[in-house]
C-alpha cells in the first residue's frame, strides 16, 4: 500500500489480501532459500519464529527462533542490506525475579538468560543478543519489542489471540488478575516500518499501546462481545498447578496446545507495565488504546468460526491504518 516491492519468505502462503507481494515459499532453517529471498533486497523485516508458549518438540524454539536468527543476520550481511529489523517480544523484557518499581521503558532490564522463564523466552533473549551484537560488528539492525498484539488476521492464533478466545467461548471459570500491555496489531506493524525509516542502528524500541489489568480486559471483552466473561480470581498457585497438569497431559496425551501454559503462567507473575515513549518520541508510533483492536478481533474471530458462543456482532468495521505521528 505504500508502493514498497515487498517479498515474504515464509512456510505457510500469505492470505489473498496481500494480492501483489511476492512469495517465496521456504523456511529461515535453509540457507540457500534465505539467500534467494534476500537477492535484490535492501531492508528485512525479520518476524519468523515460533511465538507460542508451548511446543510439542522442545528444541523448536532454539532451533528456530535463535538458529533462524542467525542464519537470517548472516545471509542479510553477504546480501548487504541497507536495514535489518529484528522483531524481539517484551517478554524477554521482564522476569518472575526481577520486579521494575516503575514502567519498564527502553533502557537494558540488566537480565541474563538465568532470569528468563521457559523456552521461548530464553531462545528469543537469545537471538535478540544476537541481532544486538551484529549491529556493534556494524550490521544496519534495529531491534523492537512489540507488546501483546491484539486485532484481526491472526490465521495462527498466538498467544495473545489464544487468550481471548478462551475467554470468548467460556472456556475458563477463573481468571489470574496481573498487569500488562496490549498493542493493535497494526500499530504493531508500522512501528516495525518506522524502526526501518527512523530508528538508530543498535537500539530498541519498546511498541506498546496500553497498560491495563487482565479484569479490565474482561470487562472490555464482555462490553463488545454481550459474552459474560468469568468473574472468579484465582492465586498464582492455582494458575500454576492447573497449568502444570495441563501442560503435563498436552505433552503426554493429547500433544495439543494446553489451555494454560506453565510459561505464560510464570509471565504472569511477573505483572510489568511498559513506556513507549521512546518509540513515540523518536519513530513516531502513535499510541493507542486497545478498545477498537478488541472489537476488531472479535469480530474477525466470529467470521472465521473461531468462536463456540454467539457474540453480540460487534462487526465495527476495520479502523483505517494508524499514521504515524510526524
Amino acid at each position: 500500500a505504500r508502493g514498497e516491492r515487498v517479498r515474504i519468505l515464509d512456510v505457510a502462503e500469505p492470505p489473498p489480501s496481500l494480492g501483489g507481494a511476492e512469495y517465496l515459499k521456504g523456511s529461515i532453517l535453509d540457507r540457500d532459500t534465505v539467500a534467494r529471498a534476500l537477492e535484490d533486497v535492501h531492508c528485512v523485516y525479520h518476524l519468523a519464529a515460533n511465538p507460542n508458549l508451548w511446543s510439542r518438540r522442545k528444541n523448536e524454539f532454539e532451533d528456530v527462533n535463535l538458529g533462524g536468527t542467525e542464519i537470517v543476520l548472516e545471509q542479510a550481511a553477504r546480501a548487504n542490506v541497507e536495514r535489518i529489523v529484528y522483531c524481539s517480544t517484551e517478554s524477554i523484557l521482564k522476569s518472575p525475579s526481577h520486579r521494575p518499581a516503575a514502567p519498564l521503558a527502553d533502557a537494558e532490564p540488566g537480565l541474563t538468560i538465568e532470569n528468563v522463564p521457559g523456552p521461548y523466552c530464553r531462545s528469543k533473549f537469545l537471538a535478540e543478543q544476537k541481532a544486538l551484537e551484529a549491529a556493534k560488528r556494524g550490521l544496519p539492525v534495529v531491534v523492537v519489542n512489540p507488546t501483546l498484539p491484539v486485532g484481526p488476521g491472526d490465521r495462527f492464533l498466538t498467544p495473545p489471540t489464544r487468550m481471548l478466545v478462551l475467554f470468548l467461548n467460556g472456556d475458563t471459570p477463573a481468571y489470574l488478575d496481573f498487569d500488562f500491555n496490549m498493542i493493535d496489531v497494526r500499530v504493531a506493524a508500522l512501528g516495525h516500518i518506522l524502526a526501518a525509516e527512523r530508528g538508530r542502528i543498535g537500539e530498541r524500541y519498546i511498541l506498546g499501546g496500553e497498560n491495563l489489568r487482565l479484569a479490565t480486559l474482561l470487562d472490555m471483552l464482555e462490553e463488545l462481545s454481550g459474552l459474560p466473561m468469568p468473574q472468579f480470581r484465582i492465586p498464582y498457585w492455582i494458575a500454576f498447578a492447573f497449568a502444570g497438569v495441563s501442560e503435563l497431559v498436552a505433552d503426554r496425551v493429547t500433544h495439543r496446545y494446553p489451555a494454560a501454559p506453565v510459561n505464560g503462567v510464570r509471565l504472569a507473575r511477573t505483572p510489568t507495565v511498559f513506556d513507549s515513549s521512546k518509540a513515540a518520541s523518536k519513530l513516531g508510533l502513535p499510541i493507542h488504546g486497545i478498545h477498537q483492536a478488541l472489537a476488531d478481533a472479535i469480530a474477525w474471530l466470529a467470521d472465521n468460526g473461531h468462536l463456540k458462543r454467539k457474540v453480540r456482532a460487534p462487526h465495527v468495521a476495520f479502523a483505517e491504518r494508524p499514521s504515524a505521528v510526524e
